[in-house]
């Protein structure tokens, strides 16, 4: 159910399962994480340049395909250990920027997916959240970090006890993920920007995508301010730097190399 494609230096990862609204189950997220490994090494090579995560059809991510699943013989810790974090870790971490493009139903282990990536697009329709409120179950792939941080506590128990969700353009509002566009727009608006970042200075780009992330989980100010000073210093002997001065100072477009 996992496919990938190439658009020069782009590389998209496809749930394509239209039919169960790409719903994942264990083997869906084996191929995931298999997919993302083999394309480490071409990433940090500077042959790929940026991710965009996708679904097919209607949808993004339903969640976990539990249509066969016995609650009484579940691995619960295999799937979600063994199978669920090792892909989300692999977004994470993945050595170029990544973007995904979320339309239609996004919830549960899809929810985790997205969040996962550096920047998501959604469709102004898209319904977000993890109704687990109706399965007698909680929140998993993530979902108590991204709700509670994002949206604070009281917001956070609400959707939990709840099982509201939440459309694009409301959960873009409420800080939860980066831009809302109109459904049919979607797809080329989130291709438009992955391309735009490959072409970029990725090198200075996940720099301080690491600089951010450090922030999140709690660097201050002062050291932040100083964290920013030795990252600048660190970037400016590298060609990208050079170039993007380079340009300036000429009054034309930079062009950097990989």
């Amino acid at each position: 159910m996992i496919r990938t494609e190439r658009h020069g230096a782009v590389l998209e990862v496809v749930l394509d399962a239209p039919a169960r609204l790409n719903s994942i189950d264990e083997l869906g997220l084996k191929e995931l994480a298999g997919e993302l490994e083999s394309a480490h090494a071409e990433a940090a090579a500077g042959g790929i340049r940026a991710l965009l995560l996708r679904g097919e059809g209607k949808a993004f991510c339903a969640g976990r395909d539990i249509s066969d699943v016995d609650p009484a013989t579940d691995d619960v810790p295999g799937y979600l250990d063994g199978l669920t974090a090792p892909a989300m870790r692999a977004l994470h971490a993945f050595p170029a920027p990544s973007f995904a493009a979320v339309q239609g139903a996004c919830l549960g282990v899809g929810l985790g997916l997205a969040m996962a990536c550096d920047v998501v697009y959604v469709g102004e329709g898209a319904r977000i959240g993890s109704p687990f409120a109706n399965l007698g179950a909680a929140l998993d792939s993530g979902g108590h970090w991204l709700l509670t941080q994002r949206l604070g506590t009281h917001r956070a128990l609400d959707l939990i006890y709840t099982g509201e969700l939440m459309s694009g353009a409301e959960a873009v509002s409420s800080g939860l993920f980066s831009r809302s566009v109109p459904d049919d727009a979607l797809l080329d608006f989130a291709r438009e920007r992955a391309s735009r970042a490959a072409e970029g200075a990725t090198g200075a780009f996940l720099a301080s995508r690491e600089l951010v992330f450090r922030v999140r989980d709690g660097l201050g100010f002062a050291d932040s301010l100083a964290a920013e000073s030795a990252l600048q210093e660190s970037l400016r002997t590298t060609e990208h730097y050079r170039e993007g001065f380079a340009a300036f100072q000429a009054k034309r477009r930079p062009v950097f190399k990989h």
